[in-house]
């Protein structure tokens, strides 16, 4: 039990969202407390270890526990009487890539015990359109009627404690209370806050998401048309973005996936109705990519036969993070295909089946390059045929 009741609570203060967003309130002097029912992040925490990557927080951890500004509690009666409650939580989607509010609602319930009336109550990752003022209805059903706030945070996981300082931040309250005290809360880390109405937030942050999945898949599908022509993409598109602005921000081809992305298109999908056409065929293409790039290396080699190595599994490149890996989809794919698939990654933990890189590449007799960690750069293949969709080794990305 803090000794003093913080300025901040933080449900969900050990993981990829909260963590970072504990650290920066935490670097302005302000006393957070990092909630989590995840144990052993916590111990690890309080130890001084990150969790997971995360680009310039390991000295802010330190430097918060030296100076007791970042408290630590997997007890939920500790969250009673803080002003200011962030609540971590999202909307995940069902296997039906429908969106589970019910989620949402069992974090309240276990919190109603600790909440106050006029507390601030700041919901913080992606939740369905409407959420937060279905929140505040349900609440005050039950006689609970805190400042509810939506804040969506909007940074790029692993660089979050740069760009919580430098990003405007989206506030909406459901109550003008609400909004005023969110807009206070922020304005602590953030250059400057824009209003909005709950539900504006609410699509801000999934049109976002939405926007940056398409913008990947378009280039996913052009890719796929070039190499279907036999042609490189990257000589192409390197024709197109040579010192011609307009096309300044199409990304490369390669896998879109991770823990936001896919699941805040599906829910925007969901919330029209299904008819999100545009998100949909994102999805089509994007997921599709992995088999895509199998179908076309088995023209050229028979995998029957073959061990395949597969070149990191974390969802995006520099990360630690696996969530929603299309790594994996490739790898269980190949596993009907292929003799034998080994897989590799310098910074993913928790998987048991990862080899390491010199064994990977020894033993294959292809490689996929899935998450192209700068660790790789300039690596020896031995020779070995390689699937490099975004051109990494820069030998072109044709299959």
């Amino acid at each position: 039990m803090p000794s003093k009741t913080p300025d901040i609570a933080i449900v969900g203060g050990a993981g990829h969202v909260g963590l970072p967003l504990a650290l920066v309130f935490a670097s302005k002097g302000r006393r957070v407390l990092a909630y989590d029912i995840n144990k052993e992040a916590l111990r690890k925490i309080g130890r001084g270890h990150m969790p997971f990557m995360e680009r310039g927080a390991a000295p802010l951890l330190k430097k918060a526990l030296a100076k007791k500004t970042l408290l630590l509690s997997s007890n939920p009666k500790d969250l009673k009487g803080v002003p200011s409650l962030i609540v971590t939580t999202g909307t995940p989607v069902d296997e039906f890539l429908n969106p589970q509010v019910a989620d949402m609602l069992a974090v309240f319930e276990s919190l109603s015990p600790v909440l106050s009336e006029g507390q601030l109550i700041v919901l913080r990752s992606t939740v369905y359109p409407g959420t937060t003022e279905w929140l505040a209805r349900t609440l005050a059903r039950g006689g609970k009627r805190p400042a509810l706030a939506y804040c969506p945070e909007r940074i790029v996981e692993g660089h979050a404690i740069d760009e919580l300082q430098k990003l405007p931040q989206i506030v909406s309250g459901v109550t003008p209370d609400a909004e005023a005290k969110a807009a206070a809360l922020f304005s602590i880390i953030a250059p400057e806050v824009v209003r909005t109405k709950p539900a504006e937030a609410e699509f801000a942050k999934l049109f976002s998401n939405a926007y940056r999945y398409i913008q990947f898949a378009i280039s996913n599908q052009l890719y796929m048309v070039a190499n279907s022509a036999g042609l490189d993409y990257y000589r192409i598109l390197h024709a197109m973005k040579h010192h011609y602005d307009r096309m300044a921000d199409l990304p490369k081809a390669g896998f879109a996936a991770g823990p936001c992305l896919f699941k805040d298109t599906m829910q925007l999908s969901a919330f029209y109705r299904h008819q999100f056409s545009l998100g949909q065929t994102a999805m089509l293409v994007n997921e599709g990519l992995p088999l895509y790039l199998i179908s076309q290396i088995s023209r050229r080699h028979d995998l029957s036969g073959m061990t395949v190595g597969i070149l990191g599994m974390a969802f995006k490149a520099d990360s630690d993070d696996p969530r929603s890996s299309l790594s994996y989809k490739l790898k269980k794919e190949l596993r009907f295909r292929a003799r034998a698939v080994l897989t590799t990654d310098p910074h993913v933990q928790d998987d048991p089946d990862l080899k390491p890189l010199d064994e990977v590449i020894r033993q294959s007799d292809l490689l996929f390059l899935s998450a192209p960690h700068a660790e790789y750069r300039g690596l020896d293949l031995k020779g070995k045929p390689v699937v490099d969709i975004w051109n990494f080794f820069g030998k072109g990305a044709l299959v």
